[in-house]
């Protein structure tokens, strides 16, 4: 926890999202778990060396997944 005051909801929102930041996450290319955030929406694998754009403090965002969604089954339908 980063701060005492403000109240509860904000401290929670702020310790999640600290969290998601220095998570290591998959890598889609090399599949292992070694993406790691190098700047804000900046993402890099340390096995492959492939960089990414994401979101800021995690690797897929909400919007992100549902526009992959949508692309993905438009592309099935074409």
């Amino acid at each position: 926890m980063y701060t005492a005051r403000y109240g509860a909801s904000i401290r929670k929102m702020v310790d999640k999202a600290i969290k998601a930041k220095k998570t290591k996450y998959e890598c889609p290319k090399c599949h292992k778990l070694k993406l790691t955030r190098r700047g804000t929406a900046m993402w890099e694998c340390k096995s492959c060396d492939a960089e990414f754009a994401g979101a800021c403090y995690s690797f897929r965002s909400e919007a992100g997944e549902i526009a992959a969604r949508i692309i993905s089954e438009y592309s099935k339908s074409s």
